[in-house]
């Protein structure tokens, strides 16, 4: 099903359950689109409804980003940062426009990113905690410069994270990634890292431990 009555593009899998339903929000990586991420939804547990959404700018000759990106800068100086804040409040928008019309439980919303999703949905989670219940983010890192003004006084006695990158990501460096467990946990945050022998990209090991992570949390 695809519709375009809120803010964002997406997709939707309907949840098996008769009243409000547990939320996976699936936010893709750079270059990417909708569909990618929804093709795990048939492998995900029936009670979730999972919404897969699209990134607003789009790229030639294909695609789409939820930033640019200058691949030719320094860390810290190639996300064009007022697209990536511009895109983490178009999505808490959604997720409040989404509640509205849809049957979701609103006390138990999962983020689900690969890449630059993921780091929007840190940028969303840490930003504005009592959104998101749950954060999966494979292959992404924190960048605090998307942090909402005042996020450490944030309440995320709530908020769980389970992260994973690859160990020979030659897109995003696993160095990266390993920073944020001492982020995470500066924050007290209850955190979950871990590394798998692939590049940019999930393999069948991760998937099944973040598909038990999930189905753990949701107990």
């Amino acid at each position: 099903m695809t519709t375009k009555d809120l803010s964002l593009t997406h997709l939707i899998r309907p949840s098996s359950l008769s009243g409000k339903a547990p939320l996976l929000l699936m936010l893709h990586g750079y270059g990417s689109d909708e569909n990618d991420l929804f093709s795990f939804a048939s492998e995900l547990p029936e009670d979730y409804m999972i919404i897969s959404l699209k990134a607003p700018n789009s790229m030639q000759p294909m695609g789409n980003a939820w930033y640019a990106i200058n691949f030719d800068a320094e860390q810290g100086k190639f996300s064009d940062l007022e697209q990536a804040i511009e895109s983490r409040e178009l999505v808490k928008k959604f997720i409040e426009e989404a509640i509205e019309a849809y049957p979701i439980d609103p006390e138990n919303i999962t983020l689900l990113g690969f890449s630059q999703g993921t780091i929007l949905s840190f940028a969303l989670g840490l930003s504005y905690p009592h959104l998101v219940k749950n954060v999966i983010g494979l292959s992404g890192y924190v960048d605090p410069n998307m942090l909402k003004a005042g996020y450490e006084s944030n309440d995320f006695s709530h908020l769980k994270v389970y992260n994973s990158h690859g160990k020979v990501d030659q897109v995003i460096p696993v160095e990266w990634a390993r920073n944020n467990k001492p982020f995470l946990e500066e924050l007290d945050i209850d955190f979950t890292y871990e590394e798998y022998p692939v590049g940019h990209g999930i393999n069948p090991q991760n998937f099944q431990s973040f598909k038990n992570w999930l189905a753990k949390e949701n107990n």
